[in-house]
Parts: structure tokens; sequence; C-alpha cells
């Protein structure tokens, strides 16, 4: 059986780059895509021939499409894309916030997975492929004037209505909710916070349940 193709943005570390591994392990081949050239390149070197650096930014459609094609021309298909970038806030809150801060937040956690969706669309639906979104606990609490728990609010809404949309063609879709991880999102450690394999390991569970069988979302948080 071949193999299916897994596209992936914000690859380059943190919870994308350990969803790479832990999906090649699996059997699944993998597209990366993010800034950081340097970062793909050394991680598809470390996973090997089952996985493919594709650099370009999240906020740019044609950077997205041109990937998406280059994967397809690599590995044959898209049967799945994990739209996994995202972005916080150096100075949170409305109050004391930076609009132009907000703007760059918007355009990599709401546009970016806008544009990442839209790009692999077609392709998606070619595979009846699985849409998994990295969204969060802060996507389901209210957290006082949180404009990063605001914009994965749109995440788990788009999550919502993607489902029944791709249901009529056969797709699925999946949200990964985490609670605080241990990741280069953070300036300081969070060693008794959530892992990146932690959440690899969901969304490896999600992508290899059979066709029929949808997790429309996993919640994950740490014991402490």
């Amino acid at each position: 059986m071949q193999s299916k193709v897994l596209f992936i943005t914000g690859a380059s570390s943190g919870i994308g780059a350990q969803t790479a591994r832990d999906a090649a392990q699996a059997g699944w081949k993998v597209a990366l895509f993010a800034r950081s050239e340097d970062k793909l390149v050394a991680l598809a070197e470390e996973i090997g021939s089952n996985a493919f650096a594709v650099p370009g930014d999240v906020t740019d459609l044609a950077a997205l499409q041109e990937a998406i094609a280059k994967t397809v021309q690599q590995f044959g298909s898209v049967d799945a894309v994990f739209a996994n970038a995202g972005t916080g806030l150096d100075t949170p809150g409305i109050e004391n916030g930076d609009p132009d801060e907000w703007r760059k937040l918007v355009d990599i956690n709401i546009m970016g997975v806008l544009l990442t969706i839209k790009a692999a669309y077609a392709e998606l639906k070619k595979a009846k492929g699985h849409l998994v979104l990295t969204g969060s606990v802060a996507g389901r609490v209210h957290i006082p004037a949180s404009i990063y728990g605001a914009s994965k609010w749109f995440v788990h809404g788009l999550a919502g209505n993607m489902t029944p949309d791709m249901r009529e063609w056969g797709g699925r879709c999946t949200v990964i909710a985490p609670g605080m991880v241990d990741t280069p999102f953070f300036e300081e450690a969070k060693p008794d916070k959530l892992k990146p394999e932690n959440i690899a390991n969901a969304v490896v569970y999600a992508l290899d349940q059979p066709q029929h069988a949808n997790v429309q979302e996993i919640v994950i948080m740490p014991t402490g």
C-alpha cells in the first residue's frame, strides 16, 4: 500500500517537528512547511527519504500553493494537512497591547489557517483527506482580554464548520486542543507541562483512525 502524505505547517520546531517525526515513524510521508529553511532541511535529513522540506510563509497563499504542488510532485498526493503554525503576543491584552502585533497574530493564527486550507483543499478533496488544526484549551475557555485565546476560538469554530463541509465528500476534520506545552513558543521552559510528543501522538492517533471514524476534537491537559 502506498504511504499517505501529510503536509505540516509550522514544522520547523515544537509540535510540528515532533509530529513529522512521529508520523514518519507511523508510515506517513511528510512535507515540512515553515519559514526556517535551515531547520526544515535538518529535520528532513534527520527523518530521511519520507520527509520533504518546502520552506515558505504561511501568510502567503502563493507560497502555500507552490508548496502543495511540489509535495504532489514529490510524493504523488496530499492526503492530510496539519495546519499547526501559530504565534502568541509579547504584550497580551487590549489596554497595553500593540495593534501591529495583533495584526501579525491574526495573519498567522487565522489567515494562515484559512490560506493553508484553501491551498490544499482540492488535493484533500481528491484524496478524501483529513484536515487537522491546532487549537488550544485557550480556545475553549474565556481568558480575560486574551487576543491569542480569541484567535483559537476562531480555529475551533472553523474546525466545527469544516467537519460537515468535508463530510459531504468523504473527508474528515480534527481539532487538537492542548493545554500549555513545553515548546519554543514560550520564552521560558515549562518542564512540568505537556511535551510536543503528547500532542504529536494525538495527531497521529486521529490520522490513523479508519476512514469511517472521525475524531473531531482531542483536548490534552497536563495533570499538574
